[in-house]
């Protein structure tokens, strides 16, 4: 994935941010086990998507979700310790983001 300007990030919608994550969260349980320096190079573009969604004063209201959402991911990046994750799950959770996205760009 190409480096994004926070200046464009910012002006993607939330389900955008979101299912965009979710693309790097995908990459990360794909390559989870099989090659490292790509299960890296997901993770750590999945946190720095996660950190310019953190950083939109937009929603400042789903900040708390937010930190949570990047709190288990990292979590399951460690083996899933704490909460129990796996990146197969936050894969499906945030792929819904995604079809939302998909839906609505069909509808219009």
């Amino acid at each position: 994935m190409a480096t994004i300007s926070k200046e464009k990030w910012h002006s993607l919608a939330l389900l955008e941010q979101l299912g965009n994550i979710g693309s790097e969260v995908g990459r990360a349980a794909k390559w989870e086990g099989k090659d490292e320096n790509a299960f890296w190079g997901a993770v750590s573009r999945a946190m720095d998507l996660f950190d310019l969604t953190q950083s939109d004063k937009r929603w400042k209201r789903e900040r708390k979700e937010l930190d949570r959402a990047r709190e288990v991911f990292a979590d399951a990046v460690l083996g899933g310790k704490e909460y129990q994750s796996t990146l197969p799950d936050l894969e499906k959770y945030f792929m819904l983001f995604a079809l939302v996205v998909q839906s609505r760009k069909i509808k219009n």
